[in-house]
């Protein structure tokens, strides 16, 4: 990533009503973007800046400030009322970030990442630990900080025990709003492309529980009874604290007739069955939703 040109934009700060929180990331090349700080106001003038920090191989400080009255009708008419301040940074200038991020996404730890206004950076994560000082003057924003460590916490994990018709779209949806997956799945017919999931293992659920990776959260989706309770007798002996099972109360509790009470005890105070939000509606894009929505406001309670 750093041998090409291309700038990594990061919100430093916010205050008042923005897109997004400080530590928010997206990258603008020539020709691509990838990541959003905004509804898409506020891209045609990061694109533009990008093309200054690239050409110039310096940090680009901006500030955005939309929390007059007059900004409401004016200018690009945000409406937004906040302010964000960001930096531009040149990937020339950050050489090797790439296996920063690498470690970073390969889960288990967060990224410490440290802009100081005199153009240091640092960036580290799980044994990988980089500096880069790039050149210009500092931000001439008022009240400036001179030091910003906006947070980059990993990558919440999600194993998911069994496919079904609704498996493809909630891991694709859960990846694209950044949860690591794993798909444990013996089955031939319900297997997935490697693309579309981070990990994909042909074992049983005991075994890949004991391999890994550390898993935030457990989803239980066999369609078949059998194959789910081989899964909860091999989860009651963990400390995972998400536990979904897919299908109704009703087999919840058949399910739980086969187990002992002291599993029964394991699993009852993070289990959550049928696992996914009443959203409504039927099918596998519906179920998808809803268990990623409850999946998603579980993560964010717990600043994962």
């Amino acid at each position: 990533m750093a041998d090409e040109r291309g700038v990594l934009a990061l919100v430093l700060e916010t205050e008042g009503s923005t897109y997004c929180s400080a530590g928010a990331m997206a990258f603008f090349g020539e020709a691509t973007q990838v990541g959003w700080l905004s509804g898409g106001c506020l891209e045609p003038e990061l694109a533009l800046r990008a093309k200054e920090a690239d050409a110039d191989g310096r940090i680009v400080w901006m500030e955005i400030d939309t929390r007059a009255d007059e900004d409401l009708l004016s200018g690009s008419a945000l409406g937004c009322r906040g302010r964000l301040r960001i930096a531009m940074i040149p990937l020339r200038g950050i050489q090797g970030c790439e296996a920063v991020f690498d470690a970073w996404l390969a889960g288990g730890s967060a990224c410490e990442r440290v802009v100081h206004a005199d153009g240091g950076i640092v960036m580290a994560t799980d044994g990988v630990d980089m500096h880069w000082q790039l050149p210009g003057p500092g931000p001439d924003w008022t009240g400036a900080a001179s030091r910003w460590s906006p947070p980059l916490p990993r990558p919440p994990e999600v194993m998911v025990l069994g496919a079904g018709p609704e498996s493809p779209v909630l891991l694709r949806l859960l990846r694209e709003m950044g949860w690591r997956t794993t798909l444990v799945e013996r089955r031939m017919r319900w297997r997935m492309r490697a693309s579309d999931v981070d990990a994909q293992h042909d074992v049983t659920p005991a075994a890949a529980l004991m391999r890994g990776p550390f898993a935030d959260v457990v989803l239980v989706m066999h369609h078949n009874f059998e194959l789910d309770r081989e899964a909860l007798d091999a989860l009651s002996t963990t400390s995972i604290r998400f536990v979904g099972l897919l299908g109704p109360r009703q087999r919840r509790d058949d399910l739980f007739k086969l187990l002992s009470p002291l599993q029964r005890d394991s699993l009852l105070p993070r289990l959550h069955a049928p696992v996914g939000l009443d959203l409504g509606g039927s099918g596998p894009e519906a179920i998808a939703l809803s268990i990623a929505a409850q999946l998603q406001s579980w993560r964010t309670d717990r600043g994962i």
